[in-house]
């Protein structure tokens, strides 16, 4: 039984960081391409950032290109999303999801992936 679980979110103001973790059971969490997608209330999944299976390919929304910086450690099967300098336009539940038909960086529309994790909320204050 494949799954995914987010942890790290949370209520923080403007400027301020956080960092969302993912760990994965039920998958060789080395082998696949992972991402983040996020969602605001009244508005579609969009795309965040993908890793590869090493970690060393990412790729990044243009929204949060400079902020945001992804990784992960196989080891732990677990993925990070480090996330400095929160605007109140990054308030959204974040999903950790996975590409089991792919080790190279993931798809960025949300039905190319296999698995998702339930979500965890990110609000940012002004």
């Amino acid at each position: 039984q494949v799954q995914l679980v987010e942890s790290g979110g949370g209520l923080v103001q403007a400027g301020d960081s956080l960092r969302l973790s993912c760990v994965a059971s039920g998958i060789t969490f080395r082998s696949y391409a992972m991402a983040w997608f996020r969602q605001a209330p009244g508005k579609e999944r969009e795309f965040v950032s993908t890793v590869s299976w090493s970690g060393g390919n990412t790729r990044y929304a243009d929204s949060v290109k400079g902020r945001f910086t992804i990784s992960r450690d196989n080891a732990k099967n677990t993925m990070y999303l480090q996330m400095n300098s929160l605007k109140p336009e990054d308030t959204a539940v974040y999903y950790c999801t996975a590409d089991l038909n792919n080790y190279g960086l993931g798809p960025l529309v949300p039905k190319g992936y296999d698995y998702w994790g339930q979500g965890i909320q990110v609000t940012v204050s002004s």
